[in-house]
């Protein structure tokens, strides 16, 4: 029977189990704007940058 030459860290095995039931890319609309982005992104609209249906940041 083939044995590890050294331990596996937690973390390591655990990545490579979870990588079959990686989720899907989801896109939701903001509440503000009606537009299309991804989750827990922030998205740039009409010059400002939205997160969470506020603005966050305004272009100069």
């Amino acid at each position: 029977m083939p044995n590890p030459k050294r331990k596996l860290s937690k973390s390591r095995r655990n990545s490579r189990r979870a990588t079959y039931k990686a989720p899907k890319v989801t896109i939701s609309t903001d509440p503000t704007t009606g537009e299309a982005h991804l989750r827990h992104r922030a998205h740039w609209y009409e010059g400002k940058l939205y997160y969470k249906g506020k603005v966050v940041l305004e272009k100069e």
